[in-house]
């Protein structure tokens, strides 16, 4: 092979675009001046080495910030157009490697007459190697020799590579020979995708294409299966990783559904077809037009928000964390609206292309396994068996086809009989099949929705096969089940903007739906013994089952979704086949979803009141039974962490007792019966102690002590109590493994203010408080029980506890002054600062005969309860006990509050004072988390 001409690599073609017809967001000269780069070079042509080089890197300092700077406003004026963009910094890059390497070539190192083995070429590779790159993307490169690497290259490559260091590019870079490519490449896929999407940059080219025709000769050829098992195994590690795509902080690259999902369908079509470009899919029969188009309208989307990501964070940002997504939004222009915030819209756009990604990848891999390139999995290989099915289907690779288009749409009907026949058979829809149906989906209209046969076939989706989450999914992703169900568009992909919901809106629903399955499959009997018994007991599944189908369809519009979603089942439910009592039932349910999470979490369920009340509401036992398991199911499907011991302790005592009103009348649930009982327990538990010494415990108790707490706790207060001196402070801390929880009971002389301390205290160890009780004796001690837990949400470890009880002890003895200290721990983390929770206070005199309830809702922050603790306080309001309800940064805080002669806050203008206070209070706090 001759020596090439060293004229060739002194003066490339420094402004072509780094893909071929790759159009920039801005001119190119405009992100590169080259003929200010040669005239500085000119300038420079007498100096030494070293001021060449200082004024190099000056140079392209200023002409990549400059370059940068351009694009980036360039896509802020047009901040969808995404593939211009990452062409543009691609074409930067270009220009800076390509500078580089001439000043190292021909000015710092030069070599008028390279021998043979001294030729270079670099090729970039990987993403920049597509000519893709977002604003802080790696410069990843390639620094091919025909043979061992020379002095002269080595030296070369070597002040290349400091150059573009001095730049503050991230550089990835190897020097390799074709025989080092062709190795490596067959020992690692990432190598072998890296290099399969290389481009020639600078230097010699017939190295380039020496490189190009062996890997495709004696690399790439015959080993199409390989690549094609190598790379869904990675991306299944991948989803593995970083989860499903519903999950409410994704990532952008490498998350289900996003860019890396595309580019591996795109490498898998380069490496057997050759293909250069996406569009070369559609007449290979791999994609259609409109399937195409949406991999384009993905592509650019995802490219888009990793661009402003990369852009609004200043580094690689590649995980759409909360605050990033409020961000993003605003940049690409979406605007709050008709009750939705801007965020929440793009985010739904978001989903809604991550959905469609997952749908083509079913369909590229199902064209593969036409062609025998997809090895089938071993065990469908060994035990090949073509399940019987029904007439108008056939099975194709284990999937359920469909044997005759023509005949298939000829009956409306079968647009849901095929999910049926699936649930049946097991197997899973064959993509052709699904192309079918969601490109005929305007054969689902009225007519069809109001068809009997269509009623029964989708509540037997539901009721009949034992898995019915499996076809909703699928519906839903191909829009199906909105087609069947109007109203459930508006909600498909939706996000809830906060940290308490797991899932967008449609998939919480299904999951809701997974978790009735699950119980009813007596799955679930040792998690939820309430609830499965419910099932087995008997109940209306049908109108379970479209109660939680329906609970939340009220979502994203500016009215309460309860009372909106009510009013859609009237029309909803009588459509789906439903009879009019069962319509009444369903409506009921969805209006009053919330009823029993918000009485068990939000309310004191000690309290008789709470109890009458949430029966009154129910009325029944049949409602109390569906609410009951709607609501665990509710609660269960918002993410796999929300469900805790904690909330099933609460739900499952509202229950019993409220069954016991219901059953055996409202005058099983006073006080006095309870008092009795509890005193009983205690004789019993302390069955050690003189009687004398009992009676003395029991009598300096009142009684709401006795009905608001478990034995358990009257027993530690009790043996607290009997050895306590005057003006001593004790503690127990003691797991609560029934409730996830740990409980830490105090004894001391009362004194004003005394719970704000603890509240302090507390808050001063990291400590979480999910339940509070506080009882004075009538000897003047105060008795106060708390339920805690740390910062995962979990009961502390017992080794913990010596430590807590230290750093308690030392609090409430003086030793620290808890405002002050409180303010370093205080604060509101960076992700979720974009949270915007309106603070709600209300004043309850009705929810119980003895307090006034005080409802604080607001963002939860770690010194909160403190700081209304002590502005209670300070006012002089009387603290019986706290209940609190986290949900994601939301928090409500209530309160059962008496005033200082022990009387309920009926006055307005006392209530609209402790209103302020508490305002205030909650101002204050959060200015100081903001710092």
């Amino acid at each position: 092979m001759p020596v090439s001409d060293p004229n060739a690599i002194q003066t490339p073609d420094q402004t072509a675009p780094p893909h071929p017809a790759a159009a920039l967001i801005c001119a190119a000269d405009d992100i590169f001046d080259q003929a200010a780069f040669d005239a500085m070079l000119e300038a420079h042509a007498g100096d030494a080495p070293s001021d060449v080089r200082s004024a190099v890197v000056a140079h392209l300092k200023a002409a990549r910030a400059a370059g940068r700077e351009t694009i980036a406003a360039a896509f802020r004026a047009a901040p969808f157009q995404a593939r211009p963009t990452t062409h543009a910094y691609a074409h930067l890059t270009d220009c800076l490697v390509r500078s580089a390497l001439r000043v190292a070539q021909t000015v710092l190192h030069p070599n008028p007459t390279p021998t043979e083995g001294e030729r270079l070429a670099v090729i970039a590779v990987g993403g920049y190697g597509r000519g893709e790159m977002a604003p802080f993307s790696d410069v990843d490169l390639l620094f091919l020799t025909p043979y061992k690497i020379t002095p002269w290259a080595e030296t070369v490559i070597e002040a290349t590579l400091y150059l573009l260091w001095d730049l503050k590019l991230k550089v990835g870079h190897s020097s390799r020979t074709i025989r080092d490519c062709l190795r490596l490449g067959a020992e690692d896929f990432t190598i072998r995708t890296a290099m399969l999407e290389h481009r020639f940059l600078h230097g010699d080219a017939a190295l380039a294409a020496e490189l190009d025709t062996r890997l495709r000769a004696d690399l790439f050829r015959g080993t199409e299966r390989d690549f094609i098992e190598a790379k869904l195994s990675e991306r299944d590690a991948r989803h593995v990783k970083q989860g499903q795509r519903y999950v409410v902080e994704p990532n952008v690259k490498e998350g289900k559904g996003g860019l890396r999902d595309l580019q591996s369908l795109f490498w898998i079509g380069k490496y057997i077809h050759k293909v250069q470009d996406a569009a070369d899919l559609v007449p290979l029969g791999l994609f259609t037009e409109e399937e195409f188009d949406s991999f384009v309208a993905a592509e650019d989307f995802l490219w888009a928000t990793r661009c402003h990501l990369h852009l609004l964070s200043n580094r690689p940002t590649e995980q759409l964390t909360f605050d990033m997504q409020v961000a993003v939004a605003e940049a690409m222009g979406y605007e709050d609206g008709q009750g939705r915030r801007a965020v929440e819209r793009f985010m739904q756009e978001y989903f809604l292309h991550a959905t469609e990604v997952g749908d083509l990848t079913r369909i590229f891999l199902t064209k593969l396994e036409a062609v025998h390139l997809k090895a089938e999995p071993l065990l469908e290989r060994l035990f090949k068996r073509k399940p019987r099915v029904r007439d108008g289907y056939e099975v194709i690779h284990n999937r359920l086809a469909i044997a005759d288009d023509t005949a298939f749409l000829g009956d409306k009907l079968n647009l849901l009989r095929i999910f049926e026949e699936a649930l049946r058979t097991g197997m899973l829809i064959h993509p052709d099949a699904m192309r079918l149906i969601k490109s005929n989906l305007d054969l689902i209209d009225d007519d069809l929705r109001t068809t009997p046969e269509a009623q029964r076939i989708f509540l037997d989706l539901l009721l009949k096969h034992g898995n019915p989450e499996r076809a909703l999914r699928r519906m839903n992703e191909l829009g199906v089940l909105s087609a069947f169900i109007p109203e459930f568009e508006h909600i498909v992909a939706m996000m809830q903007f906060n940290m308490y919901h797991s899932y967008t809106v449609d998939e919480h629903i299904i999951q809701c739906i997974a978790q009735l399955a699950m119980i009813e499959k007596e799955e679930l009997v040792e998690d939820l013994p309430v609830a499965s018994s419910i099932l087995k007991d008997g109940v209306n599944r049908k109108v379970l089952y479209v109660a939680l189908l329906l609970h939340d369809i009220g979502k994203g519009r500016p009215e309460d979704h309860s009372i909106l979603g009510a009013q859609m089942v009237r029309k909803i439910a009588p459509r789906l086949g439903l009879k009019q009592d069962e319509v009444d039932t369903v409506e009921w349910l969805v209006r009053y979803h919330l009823l029993m999470s918000d009485m068990a979490q939000k309310r004191d369920i000690a309290d008789p009141r709470t109890v009458r009340d949430f029966a009154k509401a129910v009325q029944t036992v049949k409602r109390l039974d569906l609410l009951c398991v709607l609501t665990v199911c509710d609660i269960r499907g918002v993410g796999p962490t929300t469900w805790n011991n904690w909330k099933a302790v609460l739900i499952r005592a509202l229950y019993r007792q409220t069954r016991r009103a219901l059953e055996d009348g409202m005058e099983a649930l006073t006080r006095e019966g309870r008092g009795t009982e509890g005193k009983r327990a205690l004789r019993a538990a302390l069955e050690d102690w003189p009687r004398k010494d009992v009676q003395a415990e029991i009598a300096r108790h009142y009684d709401p002590y006795w009905q608001g707490l478990h034995i358990t706790a009257h027993e530690v207060f009790a043996r607290l109590l009997r050895d306590i001196g005057e003006n001593e402070i004790v503690m127990d801390l003691h797991p609560d493994e029934d409730r996830d929880a740990t409980r830490a009971c105090f004894v001391m002389p009362d004194h004003p203010g005394i719970f704000a301390r603890l509240t302090g205290a507390l808050a001063l160890v990291g400590a979480n408080v999910v339940d509070a009780r506080s009882y004075t004796t009538k000897d003047g001690f105060v008795t106060d029980a708390f339920w805690i837990q740390d910062a995962d949400g979990n009961p502390y470890d017992p080794s913990r506890l010596p430590r807590l009880r230290k750093m308690i002890a030392r609090t409430l003895a003086g030793e620290v002054v808890t405002r002050e200290a409180i303010k370093d721990r205080d604060k509101v983390k960076k992700r979720e600062k974009a949270f915007k929770v309106p603070t709600h206070i209300t004043f309850d005199n009705d929810g119980s005969d003895i307090y006034t309830i005080i409802e604080v809702d607001t963002r939860d922050r770690p010194g909160l309860l403190h700081d209304l603790t002590r502005t209670l306080a300070a006012a002089n309001v009387y603290i019986a006990n706290a209940v609190i309800a986290t949900y994601g940064e939301q928090v409500v805080d209530t309160f059962y509050v008496k005033d200082m002669f022990g009387l309920k806050y009926y006055s307005e203008s006392k209530q609209r004072s402790l209103e302020k206070r508490l305002r205030a209070a909650i101002a204050e706090g959060a200015e100081r988390a903001a710092d």
